[in-house]
């Protein structure tokens, strides 16, 4: 009776206590190891270099533009994306990151940003259309999808430098893994959000089902595909500036290295800079969103 009664307080006060731990740890590191050790030349000779070369071509055509016709060139986007409000927010927010001396800096980050989306929306529009025509396929792809999406940043990190060195490519890799599921899953929703009355008219005029896709799913889900990129730009955003800590430049560094050396100064530069170039890449986009046909006129600001 004594043994029952002492069985029963262990387990309501440690329950824990009364089984061995699984090695997780363990198992994780083995299976890391297993995949540097086996496919870490795969990954560098034929991942990298794609990654690579649109990260310097960005970074090179960016760069190159003198930053007076860089700024007529982001207020001339921003009025047309939007308005002229959003232009010339644009034209002084990014003014004045090259006020505060962090111009170059602010190219890299916006270099990175622009090869992360490149990249995430090359590979998640396709997989969000799959999931579209696929209910089976959606289904497997939704624990993934939660995994890619609450996964911490950091722990995207270690593996990435295992397989890819420190720099600008592994910090690239983890940004688009963890900046992708927004596209895919807003491309999937959009498109299974078109009224069947559309699909149904488009049939009935003997279109195939790659024109619905095109020339009717498509445009009338772009709205909510313009949300995904947006969502996609802001998390590809918070992630390459988690990568400094790994080799990637911009204002990420700016940061990292203010903190590294407790200069609150470079930081809050760093930091003012990437909130205003947030701002206003999400004013672009959301522009974009609100003038994307699939909007109904009433939604239209």
């Amino acid at each position: 009776m004594n043994e029952l009664m002492e069985f029963l307080r262990l387990l309501i006060t440690d329950p824990f206590g009364l089984f061995e731990a699984l090695p997780v740890r363990q198992w994780i590191t083995e299976a890391v190891n297993w995949v540097v050790a086996n496919f870490r030349g795969f990954f560098r000779g034929y991942v990298s270099p794609p990654v690579q070369t649109v990260m310097q071509t960005t970074q090179w055509a960016l760069g190159g533009l003198p930053p007076g016709l860089f700024l007529i060139g982001i207020f001339l986007i921003g009025w047309r994306a939007a308005s002229w409000r959003v232009g010339l927010f644009a034209f002084v927010a990014l003014a004045l990151v090259g006020v505060m001396g962090v111009w170059d800096a602010l190219i890299v980050t916006l270099s990175l940003v622009a090869t992360a989306v490149l990249f995430c929306v090359a590979i998640g529009l396709p997989l969000g259309i799959l999931c579209s025509r696929s209910d089976r396929f959606a289904t497997l792809m939704r624990p993934l999808l939660d995994i890619m999406q609450t996964t911490p940043p950091f722990v995207y990190l270690v593996p990435a430098v295992m397989l890819f060195s420190i720099g600008n490519v592994p910090g690239l890799i983890a940004t688009i893994i963890f900046a992708m599921p927004p596209m895919i899953r807003l491309t999937n929703l959009g498109i299974r959000q078109v009224s069947q009355e559309y699909i149904e008219a488009a049939e009935a005029f003997g279109s195939t089902p790659r024109q619905i896709l095109w020339k009717v799913q498509f445009p009338l889900a772009l709205p909510t595909l313009m949300a995904g990129l947006n969502q996609t730009i802001m998390l590809s955003l918070s992630m390459v500036v988690i990568a400094a800590i790994i080799g990637a430049g911009g204002l990420g560094l700016e940061v990292y290295a203010g903190l590294e050396r407790l200069n609150i100064g470079q930081a809050f530069v760093g930091g003012i800079g990437i909130v205003l170039l947030a701002m206003v890449l999400d004013r672009i986009t959301q522009g974009l969103g609100d003038k994307a046909p699939g909007r109904a006129p009433d939604e239209r600001p």
